[in-house]
């Protein structure tokens, strides 16, 4: 198995509490004692990411070490902006008697389902894109397992999505032809929205029609790109961290389903805070009996899948010099 570090993304999920910004952290050290640039990026809400490195970082990103620069994306904030962004779009391409109809549609999409996972989404596809030159490798700290799913879900119902505005706006010859080209077609696979949208979809339409299509094509050619990268396991690789307890084995073996049925990479699993040998004492020897149990349910149902064990550490895990001890760990577990 190629080393995981040596891929150009890497997104951490699993249950929460079970030691997924730790795990970012550490990684991102040693991907950085291994040469490379790393960007690692918090997505979920409870940012703990700052917490790990002891160190302010914020929304607007901050270089924790040398090779290491993070950022926190605040949702709420991401929202906000998406939503202005869209009313903008809207507001050029439609009537001033409508702008009040459509902020008042924007504010109620605002708390809409799905609306913080949509916002985010195009976030982390930009972010991506952008980071390419900077950085050898991003990495992810994700939110837990469910919204870990539905943010990687997205790519084709944003596409689905954009066909349908399309599809709305479908009044003449020339825009119906666009549509013909974002629907599958004999030889592709029909069951898939993300049809690459030609690059001559617009050609012959009057400015307007070319103005508001070419927006929803560049929506929907972005997550389409994002879609290819997270398939791409050459590049791309998703590391689940459990440890050895009932409900994180549950929920990481649904989620690993999740990923296969979705054809994305699964690199392989952290199976964190595993009790060290020399932990004696009668109530840790009455501990290990169960967690090798669970030990072993790991080995049986996860056997198709790489592990990397990590130990259980007497203290918290807070601050630079910590991270980069785990990160000795890491190496040695063969990441």
């Amino acid at each position: 198995m190629s080393c995981i570090t040596d891929k150009r993304l890497i997104l951490v999920g699993g249950k929460g509490g079970v030691g997924k910004t730790t795990i970012s952290a550490a990684l991102a050290l040693l991907a950085s004692r291994r040469g490379k640039r790393v960007l690692v990026v918090s997505t979920d809400p409870a940012h703990s990411l700052g917490d790990a490195f002891d160190w302010e970082i914020g929304d607007q990103g901050a270089a924790v070490c040398a090779g290491v620069h993070a950022l926190e994306i605040d949702p709420d904030k991401e929202v906000i902006a998406h939503i202005e962004r869209v009313t903008k779009d809207m507001k050029r391409f439609t009537r001033p008697e409508m702008y009040p109809e459509i902020e008042r549609q924007m504010r109620l999409t605002e708390q809409s389902p799905g609306a913080q996972e949509a916002a985010l989404l195009e976030r982390i596809c930009r972010l991506i894109e952008d980071a390419e030159d900077q950085y050898d490798l991003v990495i992810f700290d994700t939110a837990p397992t469910g919204h870990t799913l539905r943010l990687l879900s997205l790519p084709e119902a944003m596409a689905a999505w954009t066909q349908g505005m399309l599809s709305q706006q479908a009044k003449s010859d020339k825009l119906a032809g666009v549509l013909d080209h974002l629907t599958a077609k004999a030889g592709k696979d029909i069951a898939n929205p993300m049809a690459d949208p030609s690059k001559h979809a617009t050609d012959g339409m009057d400015s307007r029609t070319q103005e508001i299509t070419e927006t929803l094509l560049e929506r929907q050619r972005l997550f389409q790109r994002s879609r290819r990268r997270f398939q791409d396991a050459e590049n791309t690789g998703l590391l689940f961290v459990l440890t050895p307890e009932k409900l994180p084995i549950l929920e990481t073996e649904r989620a690993v389903k999740s990923l296969k049925d979705e054809a994305l990479p699964l690199h392989g699993l952290v199976v964190n805070r595993v009790l060290p040998d020399n932990a004696d004492g009668e109530f840790l020897a009455q501990r290990r009996e169960q967690e090798k149990r669970y030990l072993n349910d790991i080995d049986r149902i996860f056997a198709d899948q790489a592990q990397f064990r990590m130990p259980l550490m007497s203290t918290d895990i807070h601050g630079i010099g910590a991270l980069q001890q785990t990160a000795v760990l890491l190496d040695q577990s063969g990441l």
